[in-house]
């Protein structure tokens, strides 16, 4: 059976830290920022750990060997 080959995509989206939770950046956060609220411009800026349901079905099909 070949080797499980991380995704290239998710290498670019995700990030795993120590204690195995998926971390993400938000999107709206690359054109058209004029028309956007202050505060949805100010809740992108900083990353987020992505829901347990979720980070399962990431890590399983998406990293299967971590980043």
């Amino acid at each position: 059976m070949p080797k499980m080959k991380t995704k290239s995509s998710a290498k670019k989206r995700f990030k795993l830290t120590a204690s195995g939770l998926v971390k993400f950046k938000p999107s709206q956060k690359r054109h058209r920022l004029i028309s956007k609220p202050t505060k949805m411009k100010r809740q992108a800026r900083r990353g987020e750990v992505m829901a347990d349901v979720d980070a399962k079905k990431v890590i399983k099909f998406f990293i299967p060997n971590g980043l």
